[in-house]
């Protein structure tokens, strides 16, 4: 695939770009893959998953051409503007999976509230099924992507898009009002934040308990609000097996795990 300068790297040694060998050492991964320019870090992720790469590695770009997002979104990563990873991981509970995107969300948005302008902010917000908002706009996504053998994971690439100070150019439909970190934010500071976030979500097991449901709900930006998809209605929340709950027009409250939520704008505007 396209890249350039692609670097295995030691805490020892540290090549131009690269995280410093103390950031290293403290993010205590079993691999750092860095790159100047790649297509994806989802891609590279799989590619070196496939030759053994250990749970605990991590991809890490300056700057992505062909960025993945859902439903087929793609995205330029304009270099240094953000936090462009994917952490490999190897996880048994295929249960766990089902969620983990909203999981990782919530470590996210715990981790990150020290990192944005809080005063005029507020805390970071969630928005299912895989996105970060701040009141001012969207700071943040994530996919999660399984590959399986014999009905067991084998692993799960989780791929995370995090702006620092000038938002990524949309390169297909589904633009959106773009926030940032406070401006002194450094990507050594934002990768320390952010890594243990991550790791400890994926070692989750098991459906979102009580604790976690209710820390979603403290921050879900989408409850009360209309929606015209994945189904229209008014946004009640997130279950615990990772769907969300839309009350329709015909007043009957529905579970759904696909898609992705599209607010209306008022609600003449929404269907049925």
């Amino acid at each position: 695939m396209p890249e350039e300068h692609r670097r295995d790297v030691a805490p020892s040694a540290a090549p131009s770009g690269a995280p410093s060998a103390e950031v290293i050492a403290a993010l205590g991964l079993a691999r750092l893959d860095y790159h100047v320019r790649v297509t994806s870090t989802m891609d590279v992720a799989h590619a070196i998953a496939a030759d053994g790469a250990p749970s605990g590695t991590l991809v890490l770009a300056s700057s992505q051409e062909q960025g993945r997002g859902r439903s087929g979104k793609a995205w330029r990563s304009a270099p240094d503007a953000g936090l462009w990873c994917t952490l490999i991981e190897r996880p048994r509970d295929a249960r766990a999976l089902d969620v983990l995107a909203l999981r990782v969300g919530l470590h996210l948005a715990t981790a990150l509230d020290a990192l944005v302008d809080v005063r005029r902010e507020g805390p970071v917000q969630l928005k299912w099924p895989n996105d970060l908002w701040l009141a001012s706009g969207k700071l943040g996504g994530i996919l999660i992507e399984a590959r399986w053998r014999d009905g067991m994971p084998e692993w799960v690439a989780i791929g995370v898009g995090i702006n620092r100070q000038t938002a990524p150019v949309v390169q297909s439909p589904g633009a959106f009002r773009a926030s940032q970190l406070r401006g002194d934010v450094s990507r050594d500071a934002l990768l320390i934040a952010v890594v243990p976030a991550l790791r400890r979500a994926a070692a989750c097991t098991g459906p979102l308990g009580d604790a976690e449901c209710a820390a979603w709900a403290a921050r879900d930006r989408m409850v009360g609000r209309l929606v015209r998809s994945p189904s229209p209605g008014v946004v009640e929340g997130i279950t615990a097996d990772g769907g969300v709950v839309i009350r329709g027009p015909d007043g009957v409250a529905r579970s759904l795990h696909s898609g992705s939520l599209e607010e209306v704008e008022s609600p003449e505007t929404l269907p049925g």
